[in-house]
């Protein structure tokens, strides 16, 4: 898809799932250079196509929806019905053609349909598959299905956000799903690695619970070793003070922290409130979680009349912890993101130019890309068929006609 040297150039992926948690491990091999086929069927096709906003004109269509198209630039897209005859073939046809299959349907799902690891390694011995999906293949809860929010309040982020005389609050969108496919991906070139020297593939369980586990290190340590369950405290941190989200002029946001004394102190210096360093209600950082209302009160009435980027900027500049909140507006505007080139814009059949997300990493020999816009559904169908598996055109017609293709 594109001239650009692509680091994975070669590799051959085949993507079954939908939704979040699988796609995003294929986009992100894609973006260097991986070939990935996102697989679906016509009357079972990604979730992401239909249930989620926002869609094109906010009209529901099956090749009208951002949120699918975000999660899958630079793939190839084919339909493959595995119930109709000829279809099981065909799909193992494709597994025989990858280095990696990525699957994220309940555990057990891709076993019954055919296409479990133990059958297709008998074919391909050197595959290497990846199954993503809520709890991993096994243990009593292995079956239960669900969604990113459900996750990240059965993975204790949730009972630990918000404030301790109200409820656990949900974490914007499917946060564990990223997390785990940025240990998925990774994993995959680990068992490449392992392939190119050995010869062998080998299956990856991961399990995006435990995933989550690893962001809750302090947590769990302080549990372990001193029996203490942390609780919600809002935006408090034990250690920094203060700490907290503060209103600027226009309903913009700032976030700031100060970690020791000495900060405390600059913080004063670049906000007028000098005379707060020797006030025995702030002077030590014990002193200051003591008395968190009036601390706060004080820092609202300088931000308040401050713009977010120039508070922010006063603060940076007197060495005090400190950042804007950005809206989604700003991430689109934000000069760091600009120059790392973070979005690309492509033009999709269409939804019509769309800002895809590159990933957060790069490569100095081998440069990725967002190489194409996502694809539509089943727009790929001859080129993958016909061209890398090498169907005859007789061949190709008769499974379009059985409903396979």
């Amino acid at each position: 898809m594109t001239g650009v040297p692509q680091a994975l150039d070669g590799i051959k992926v085949i993507e079954v799932g939908g939704y979040a948690a699988g796609p995003w491990i294929g986009k992100i091999l894609a973006n260097y250079g991986a070939k990935v086929i996102h697989v679906e069927a016509r009357d079972r096709p990604d979730g992401f196509r239909l249930q989620y906003p926002p869609f094109k004109d906010g009209r529901k269509g099956m090749n009208r929806s951002g949120c699918f198209s975000y999660f899958n630039d630079s793939k190839y897209a084919v339909t493959v019905d595995v119930k109709k005859p000829g279809g099981i073939e065909l799909a193992r046809r494709l597994s025989d053609w990858a280095d990696v299959l990525i699957e994220n349907m309940r555990p057990g799902v891709i076993e019954r349909i055919g296409l479990g690891y133990e059958v297709l390694r008998k074919s391909n011995p050197g595959l290497v598959m990846l199954s993503t999906c809520n709890m991993g293949q096994t243990g009593p809860r292995a079956a239960t299905g669900g969604f990113g929010s459900q996750l990240s309040a059965l993975a204790g982020f949730c009972g630990l956000t918000g404030f301790a005389d109200g409820s656990p609050q949900l974490l914007y969108g499917p946060y564990i799903d990223f997390v785990a496919a940025l240990v998925g991906a990774p994993a995959i070139l680990a068992a490449l690695d392992e392939r190119r020297r050995t010869g062998k593939g080998c299956y990856i369980d991961v399990s995006q619970y435990e995933c989550g586990c690893t962001f809750l290190a302090g947590a769990l340590y302080d549990y372990h070793a001193n029996g203490r369950v942390v609780e919600r405290a809002g935006n408090a941190d034990p250690v920094a003070a203060p700490h907290n989200a503060y209103p600027c002029r226009d309903d913009q946001w700032i976030v700031l922290s100060c970690w020791d004394d000495g900060e405390f102190e600059r913080l004063c210096a670049a906000t007028g409130r000098k005379e707060w360093v020797k006030d025995g209600k702030f002077r030590t950082a014990t002193a200051r979680r003591a008395n968190p209302a009036a601390l706060d009160e004080g820092i609202t009435a300088w931000s308040s009349k401050q713009d977010a980027d120039d508070a922010a900027e006063v603060l940076q500049a007197a060495k005090v912890h400190a950042y804007k909140v950005n809206t989604v507006a700003d991430l689109f505007s934000d000069p760091q993101l600009a120059h790392r080139r973070i979005w690309r814009v492509r033009k999709h059949a269409v939804i019509d130019y769309q800002s895809y997300y590159y990933p957060g990493f790069e490569l100095d020999d081998a440069p990725g890309d967002v190489v194409a816009p996502a694809p539509l559904l089943a727009q790929d169908n001859e080129i993958v068929f016909r061209d890398f598996l090498g169907l005859g055109e007789e061949e190709y017609r008769k499974l379009e006609e059985n409903g396979v293709i």
